[in-house]
């Protein structure tokens, strides 16, 4: 499958055609769990170019929401959606439904790479957007700037600007510079007119702020995984780690020492000492099995 959009997907060729594109991809029906794996299945082993069409209509609406939310960067929504899209087509190109969690939780991080990169060639960031850290800046300096209620077209104040510069990683210069730089472009007001002859504004087709069921899905799935992850982290231990750990820590009603102390016949020093050394290596084998899904999923 090539990143061109199969010829069932409803055009999007101008913001004039938004509104008509939004309301024909809410006609494709969402899909269950086993239909998803079954398509999924299908396009993986016999390269259905139907199955692969109905897992990418199914998430046209997931693509848009996503869209939606870099709306303020100045640039068309359509053209961040057609981006999106792209995204999306190479998320079912790669996704491994045996892996056991949806096309949603795998293809956000593909529609949000697509947009992202669509974004920073559209501002030019040759210089200042080129490090990781750079375009963490640029995608959550706004989003930081309005918890601090910050000024949005002025300098940010000393204390503003050394927090963002220290949470995100990036200079004081780099943060100063990204302001500047984003302040000339301004946003896009949702009071804007929608088309040329000034009928309907972008607000008009923001008619509902609750997360959409491909979202739902995708917070769920990603829930799952975090649990699947801590399940196999926990097998790395032995039994008597795993079962003080679980008892300590994760139970609903936590043992004491105690408790605990009696149940194994050593002292109280001794089961927090067994119990601090399980936990740092849970940790460990979360962050280990953590990078080795995202490369997996790269």
């Amino acid at each position: 499958m090539s990143t061109n959009l199969p010829q069932s997907i409803p055009a999007l060729g101008s913001e004039a055609g938004l509104n008509r594109y939004l309301a024909e991809i809410r006609k494709f029906p969402l899909l269950a769990p086993e239909e998803e794996y079954m398509l999924a299945k299908r396009w993986q082993e016999h390269q259905d170019p139907e199955a692969a069409t109905r897992l990418v209509t199914s998430h046209l609406r997931l693509v848009a929401k996503i869209a939606m939310g870099y709306r303020g960067y100045g640039l068309p929504v359509s053209e961040l959606i057609s981006e999106g899209n792209i995204g999306l087509i190479q998320g079912v190109k790669k996704f491994e439904p045996e892996r056991g969690f949806r096309l949603a939780t795998y293809a956000m991080w593909w529609i949000k790479a697509s947009i992202q990169e669509y974004i920073l060639r559209s501002w030019s960031l040759v210089k200042i957007g080129t490090t990781a850290a750079q375009k963490k800046l640029f995608f959550n300096l706004r989003r930081m700037k309005s918890q601090m209620q910050a000024v949005d077209d002025g300098d940010l104040q000393p204390d503003q600007l050394a927090k963002i510069a220290t949470d995100l990683g990036v200079s004081e210069d780099d943060v100063v510079s990204m302001n500047r730089r984003m302040a000339k472009g301004g946003d896009t007001s949702l009071n804007a007119p929608l088309r040329a002859d000034g009928e309907g504004e972008w607000q008009d087709w923001l008619e509902d702020q609750t997360p959409i069921q491909d979202t739902i899905v995708a917070d769920r799935e990603e829930a799952q995984m975090r649990h699947a992850l801590l399940g196999e982290a926990l097998m790395q231990l032995n039994d008597r780690e795993r079962h003080i750990l679980t008892q300590r820590r994760l139970a609903e009603e936590p043992q004491t020492l105690e408790d605990l102390s009696r149940e194994y016949g050593i002292s109280r020093e001794r089961v927090r000492q067994i119990e601090v050394r399980a936990f740092e290596k849970l940790q460990k084998e979360m962050v280990r099995l953590s990078k080795e899904r995202r490369l997996i999923e790269a």
